[in-house]
């Protein structure tokens, strides 16, 4: 299994001088199983560049899972190229709802006035399934579980040949709780995110700005420390940036969580462009 990053950016894209180095794009991270599987973690507009760089070798089929439903993790989806195509068995899964179903909340987007074209005039005909507790998909295992933040909201944990990645973009899991007195099965996250390989996280504030953002769903530099402490992951990779945060801003953000992180393994920055294989356990032990 190996990902890459194609956006790391929290709540609207930041293009500029000052993100060069971590990126702008909104969420979206590629995620390759042994076979070749492609599962795409979020649609933020990181997924437009991804589409561009699978036109000359177009996977027949694709699965889309999307944390949530806020615009930036949703707004590059009308142009992701494989969307386009009718020859992609597409398959998008999201958090289920107890109002709507997922189709017709991602048609809300995908229709005027807010986009030109209706989603029933989409040429792929997406399929669309609730991401619920745990899914098969090729030789791996993928599991859905509600995380703490606004609206219904899912990590993803992937498993595949004694190795593991989980995905939580959005997540508030100190609200209402100071982790580091709290049992840890209490923990919202705690169980996608509980002895991974990798895990990427929100990592949006700092602590001082966090106060001001409590209920907003992120979290602070502290928190997302204690949080993979507590989850016992080997490698923490801070997502979710806030788009008012330059590169020298995070770089300053990074040296705080290293100061705080008491494992092996210090904690990195996501940036667009990073790539990371998982090797199988046999595999890795003789490598």
């Amino acid at each position: 299994m190996r990902f890459r990053v194609w956006g790391c950016r929290g709540s609207l894209a930041a293009p500029g001088h000052d993100t060069l180095r971590y990126g702008g794009n909104t969420s979206c991270v590629e995620v390759r199983l042994a076979d070749g599987t492609l599962l795409v973690l979020d649609a933020g507009t990181g997924i437009r560049p991804l589409g561009v760089s699978l036109r000359e070798e177009m996977p027949e089929t694709i699965h889309i899972f999307l944390s949530h439903l806020h615009l930036d993790h949703l707004q590059g989806l009308a142009f992701f190229a494989p969307l386009w195509r009718e020859d992609v068995d597409l398959h998008i899964w999201g958090p289920p709802s107890p109002t709507r179903t997922l189709e017709r909340r991602v048609a809300r987007y995908l229709s005027p006035p807010l986009f030109p074209v209706p989603l029933e005039e989409i040429p792929s005909t997406p399929a669309f399934h609730d991401a619920r507790g745990n899914l098969g998909i090729g030789d791996a295992l993928v599991t859905a579980r509600p995380v703490s933040h606004q609206g219904p909201t899912v990590g993803y944990r992937i498993e595949e040949g004694g190795r593991s990645l989980a995905y939580i973009p959005d997540h508030e899991p100190a609200l209402g709780i100071p982790l580091a007195q709290a049992e840890p099965a209490w923990i919202s996250g705690h169980f996608v995110a509980h002895g991974v390989d990798v895990l990427l996280h929100d990592a949006q504030y700092t602590d001082d700005e966090y106060p001001a953002h409590i209920g907003w769903g992120h979290s602070s530099t502290s928190d997302v420390v204690t949080f993979a402490s507590i989850a016992q992951v080997e490698q923490l990779v801070m997502f979710h940036h806030d788009p008012y945060h330059s590169d020298d801003d995070l770089e300053r953000i990074l040296q705080t969580a290293r100061g705080m992180w008491t494992g092996p393994t210090p904690p990195i920055l996501a940036a667009e462009g990073m790539e990371m294989e998982l090797l199988p356990r046999a595999e890795s032990a003789t490598a």
